[in-house]
């Protein structure tokens, strides 16, 4: 996707006004960034250490001399990414660094390439200690990222800048950053992943300190947070609630987490075709049902599975292939309430459960058991508990 950076901070700043944030998708391969950008994803970030994690192999070898990054991130982007990525724009994860190029004329190469933008990776900023100092006594220092920020910006290049404090913050943000990602550590989870950097309570105060000294600077710059213990959507809303937080960056959750739950499970069910236990649910039709009993289970085991989502009766129905009324007529014998009344019943309990051990916002907790409408939600908890959510919670 070729567009001017104005046109595509414009783009991504509509983007946050309609769904109130956005996501970028660090990418090592064509299949994670086909894929992210059909699920809704911004940009792509191609960094050296997505390409190792799909080798297999920790993102830490980014930070290793086993390979050029640069190298690899030019390599693989042009020949993976480019070409399959037509509607979010791709942005090269630069090693900034790098003793052996000449800055100016790197970044004027990316932009011939085709790339919207950079990013500071592998960055410094993920070392620490005497290494950290004899890096930057030899030149190779957080600094050079920021005029690496700065170059692209005068030419016209969308940036997204990785930082650590305050101080990092303030420097891209004078050098042109249009973005400020807080990057909170390596993403823990998963059988690769590091061992925890943060709490999402510190990494939320981290964050929110460090914006907060960017408003001093530019307020309408665009905010993002990376990594560390952010491996779940409902992660993410918890960074969102009560901050201007406009979006999330992921590497490892988008692509090696999923990659190890699903691939393992997959080649289990293959290996053990003949002993395989699929979801109750989803068996009973493959097998056929035996009895009344069988239906009704089936019924519950769905809504179970999916009472986050809009389900009907006659959707049920259809599955089954039973009529509405019959079914309808079932499961209210057999489990002594209509059908309508357990699902309410069911969504309520689990809302109930969430306000109590998560402590979501009460919006959330409507959205996230089938209630997309909040004041619906409330008049359905009114009904059936006796108080409206606010007032049950205190109680």
């Amino acid at each position: 996707m070729k567009l001017s950076r104005s046109r595509l901070l414009e783009t991504l700043k509509q983007q946050i006004r309609t769904n109130k944030h956005i996501i970028g998708v660090a990418a090592g391969s064509g299949l994670t960034a086909k894929y992210a950008e059909q699920g809704g994803a911004d940009f792509i970030l191609a960094l050296s250490s997505g390409r190792f994690r799909q080798m297999g192999v920790s993102s830490l070898a980014g930070f290793t001399a086993c390979a050029n990054s640069n190298e690899i991130v030019m390599d693989f982007a042009i020949r993976e990414l480019l070409p399959i990525v037509n509607k979010i724009p791709t942005i090269f994860g630069l090693f900034a660094t790098d003793p052996t190029i000449h800055i100016e004329d790197y970044i004027r190469r990316i932009k011939l390439c085709g790339f919207a933008g950079i990013n500071n990776y592998p960055t410094v900023g993920l070392i620490d200690g005497q290494f950290r100092e004899a890096l930057e006594a030899q030149g190779l220092s957080f600094a050079k990222e920021v005029a690496a920020i700065q170059i692209a910006n005068q030419l016209d290049l969308f940036t997204v800048a990785f930082v650590f404090n305050q101080s990092q913050a303030i420097d891209m943000l004078k050098a042109g950053a249009d973005v400020i990602c807080v990057h909170l550590g390596l993403t823990t989870g998963g059988v690769l992943g590091a061992k925890q950097i943060q709490s999402l309570q510190s990494a939320k105060r981290l964050a929110v300190d460090i914006f907060n000294a960017c408003d001093e600077v530019n307020p309408n710059v665009i905010k993002m947070v990376y990594g560390g213990s952010i491996s779940r959507p409902i992660d993410v809303q918890f960074m969102y609630d009560g901050t201007d937080i406009d979006g999330y960056i992921g590497g490892s959750v988008f692509e090696r987490i999923p990659a190890e739950q699903v691939i393992t499970t997959v080649t289990k069910s293959f290996k053990e075709t003949y002993n395989v236990q699929y979801e109750a649910s989803i068996q009973k039709i493959m097998e056929g049902f035996a009895n009344k009993t069988d239906y009704v289970d089936f019924i519950k085991d769905y809504i179970s599975h999916h009472y986050m989502e809009e389900i009907t009766l006659n959707d049920l129905a259809a599955i089954l292939n039973l009529s509405r009324t019959y079914v309808s007529t079932l499961f209210k014998t057999e489990v002594g309430v209509p059908f309508v009344q357990y699902l309410v019943d069911f969504r309520l309990n689990r809302a109930i459960e969430m306000m109590q051990e998560e402590k979501l916002p009460l919006v959330t907790v409507a959205e996230m058991v089938g209630y997309p409408n909040y004041a619906q939600f409330s008049k359905i908890f009114k009904k059936r508990k006796g108080v409206p959510p606010t007032q049950f919670l205190k109680r």
